[in-house]
């Protein structure tokens, strides 16, 4: 990787009670790349992406994205965490797309897509109004900015979800597991769309169990198992050869 990290997971530690999810994190993703996460369940890798964004607080160790600590501030040799406002402020450069879609009901495709710039970045409303519609026209739902989740697929919700995070020009985007919830046939869908944020340079983590797709896209592929990452480099290396036999023994199982 030349150049500074856009993303850079540092010695990070998450537990819930007794269990110890996360144990010691590092995790560095050059701008314009694209770092696929595979792994068995339970094995923490939604939980390193809910901590990228703050939306998890680490333990211990740290995330900086474009140089930025988040969710803490540096004072005296010790992190203090930030204010509720200022980790919002922070998360509009990081943007989320859930298992779930987590889109509003209650509004429309192009009202879910702009509601963010409006609130939070203060955008005049015609602008907001103009970038929704070309957002929407880039995950090729031009034609359904007036209807509402219910009539929509699945694939449909899906890519409304990451128009509204391209929504806020994010540094980098996450993505957990994003096929997970959908049909079989709506799969491809969404993912024709990540394939085309890739070409165009947006740095993205992604969590998926799509092994094919992880090939095609990702510069680099990260294996984590049991809170650590066990494996990570290039799809050929990681996939093809993997050198632990634990990533052997996963991939034998979904190959």
């Amino acid at each position: 990787m030349s150049g500074d990290a856009m993303v850079d997971v540092r010695g990070v530690h998450k537990s819930f009670g007794a269990l110890h999810v996360l144990r010691g994190v590092d995790l560095r993703v050059g701008a314009g790349e694209v770092a696929v996460i595979l792994g068995p369940s339970g094995s923490g890798k939604s939980t390193l992406l809910r901590g990228i964004n703050h939306l998890e607080k680490l333990d211990r160790g740290y995330v900086r994205i474009d140089g930025e600590l988040i969710g803490y501030r540096r004072t005296g040799g010790k992190l203090r965490e930030l204010k509720e406002r200022d980790v919002l402020r922070q998360r509009a450069h990081i943007g989320f797309v859930f298992q779930n879609f987590h889109i509003f009901p209650h509004l429309t495709a192009l009202e879910n897509v702009v509601e963010a710039p409006l609130s939070t970045l203060r955008r005049p409303r015609r602008e907001a109004v103009a970038q929704g519609r070309a957002l929407l026209a880039r995950v090729g739902l031009a034609d359904k900015a007036d209807q509402y989740p219910r009539q929509l697929s699945g694939g449909q919700q899906q890519r409304v979800a990451i128009a509204r995070a391209l929504a806020l020009e994010p540094k980098v985007l996450l993505f957990d597991e994003p096929t997970s919830a959908l049909d079989p046939e709506l799969v491809g869908e969404v993912l024709d769309v990540i394939r085309g944020l890739a070409r165009t340079g947006t740095t993205m983590i992604v969590v998926t169990h799509e092994i094919g797709f992880a090939r095609e896209i990702a510069d680099t592929v990260v294996f984590m198992d049991e809170g650590l990452i066990v494996e990570q480099g290039p799809p050929p290396a990681v996939l093809d050869s993997p050198a632990h036999e634990r990533t052997r023994a996963f991939l034998s199982k979904v190959l």
